[in-house]
């Protein structure tokens, strides 16, 4: 990429085939490191979730309001980011280590400008609140609740950048250790700011969001100590002289990195809008979603571990010119995906009665949480497929087909569809006036995604070995 890629760089050495390891146990230990991590990140939420369920309806309600619009804003500025991702491990690959380190400074002025958008859009929500109709019962906790989310973005976003940097780098332990220990945090911090201790009288939902910056700023502290100090970062010369700011090289990270956020953006938006669109069916309806969307995001954590994984293996052997091994690693990541998704859908179906009570002890949310669950095995499977094919086509540089076929498939018949179930019937069937129709057409959505996907992967590899066959 730009200068960072001359012959001038030292080599690391590469992986070979006659490892210990097999391809297969690489991808699956490093995506169950990953997982362990993202399990405690997601831990957060579901942390808050019960928490304010335990609060009160009304603090659950407006957590689901206040939740879907930072996701939304987090997640897409995150998908810029995750550029890093196939360009640092296809530059590993090719064993050009100061490159890694140089284009890695360079993202952080990349972070900034991110940071600062999402500030923006986190401290002026009004816009999105009155086009979707939000009750103003829950307008002005849910406004306060993102103000001071807009604080804890910037920190938030620099350790998702040192999470992509270890995991490009195969070896994301470190990151790990960082959000389970940050969980450990999180989780009495919740309880105390929500609720109070002895004399002091907690925050309500608000307590919630003031946890979430202090760890934050905790996780980013620790992920700059472990870059200053750890044998693992020297080779890369993080800590070298920072560089002024590479406009091609800016250039080319958003040249991938703006698609592949704007395809998030789709997929998230499709699914956190649902909070928006649901929240005229009153609290009852928006807290049993806030419990499915929580623990569907939950269980997506199991394939993007895998996913993550497996394009980060991809893009090193794609670095390093050996397609075979990268055509290899793709087929792994399918095999795993595909077993991964059968048990947990297995899972779901067994306890999703005991799940919707852990979650909500009024029966008739949790009755309406346990119908959705069982869509929710739908679900999974189109969304388990779906983000692998996106993390590997991202390798192969593709991403504004992706964002097409978002776009149509996520907008179109999940979010359009799933508004018009609910709310005015689609043809002889008439409206469900029920969440339960969001997450209908949203599962019928993400199959057809993940099948338009799986045919433009198969052609992307396909003209892969093409070039490099006659190269």
């Amino acid at each position: 990429m730009s200068q960072t890629s001359t012959p001038s760089h030292p080599k690391i050495s590469t992986d070979t085939t006659g490892e210990s390891l097999s391809e297969r146990k690489l991808i699956f230990n490093h995506a169950l490191t990953v997982w362990v991590g993202q399990i405690a990140v997601m831990s957060f939420g579901i942390t808050d979730t019960i928490v304010a369920g335990r609060f009160s309806e009304h603090a659950l309600a407006t957590l689901s309001i206040g939740s879907a619009f930072y996701i939304t804003v987090y997640v897409a500025l995150m998908g810029v980011l995750q550029a890093l991702l196939p360009a640092l491990a296809e530059l590993r690959g090719a064993g050009k280590a100061r490159a890694v380190g140089v284009t890695f400074r360079q993202s952080i002025y990349l972070c900034l400008i991110t940071s600062l958008i999402g500030m923006i859009a986190l401290l002026t929500p009004h816009f999105i609140f009155e086009q979707t109709q939000v009750p103003e019962a829950l307008r002005l906790e849910a406004q306060n609740y993102l103000g001071i989310l807009a604080i804890a973005l910037p920190p938030a976003l620099f350790f998702r950048m040192f999470s992509t940097l270890n995991q490009s780098l195969g070896k994301p332990q470190l990151v790990t250790w960082v959000q389970i220990a940050s969980l450990c945090v999180k989780i009495p911090l919740s309880v105390i700011l929500t609720f109070g201790i002895g004399d002091f009288y907690g925050y309500g939902l608000l307590g919630c969001a003031f946890s979430t910056l202090i760890v934050n700023y905790l996780m980013m502290a620790l992920g700059l100590y472990l870059l200053k100090t750890q044998s693992l970062y020297h080779p890369y010369k993080i800590w070298a002289k920072m560089e002024w700011i590479d406009w091609r090289e800016i250039f080319l990270l958003a040249k991938l990195g703006i698609p592949n956020a704007l395809s998030i953006t789709v997929e998230v938006t499709s699914f956190t809008l649902m909070a928006f669109f649901i929240a005229r069916l009153g609290t009852l309806a928006s807290a049993s979603h806030q419990i499915v969307a929580n623990f569907a995001a939950l269980m997506y954590m199991v394939p993007l571990s895998l996913s993550i994984a497996t394009s980060a293996r991809v893009s090193y052997w794609i670095g390093a010119g050996k397609r075979e091994l990268s055509n290899k690693a793709v087929k792994i990541g399918f095999q795993n995906v595909l077993a991964m998704a059968f048990i947990s859908i297995s899972l779901l179906a067994i306890f999703r009665h005991p799940i919707s009570i852990l979650y909500a002890p009024n029966a008739e949310v949790a009755a309406l949480t346990a119908g959705m669950l069982a869509w929710l095995c739908l679900f999974h499977i189109g969304d388990s497929l779906q983000v692998l094919c996106f993390f590997i086509l991202r390798c192969y540089k593709i991403t504004l087909k992706p964002l097409l076929i978002y776009s149509v498939m996520l907008w179109g018949i999940g979010l359009f569809g799933g508004f018009s179930l609910a709310y005015n019937g689609v043809g002889s069937i008439h409206a469900l006036q029920s969440p339960t129709a969001f997450w209908i057409t949203a599962s019928a959505a993400l199959l057809l995604s993940a099948f338009l996907l799986i045919a433009l992967l198969i052609y992307a590899q396909k003209e892969y070995t093409s070039k490099n066959t006659t190269a």
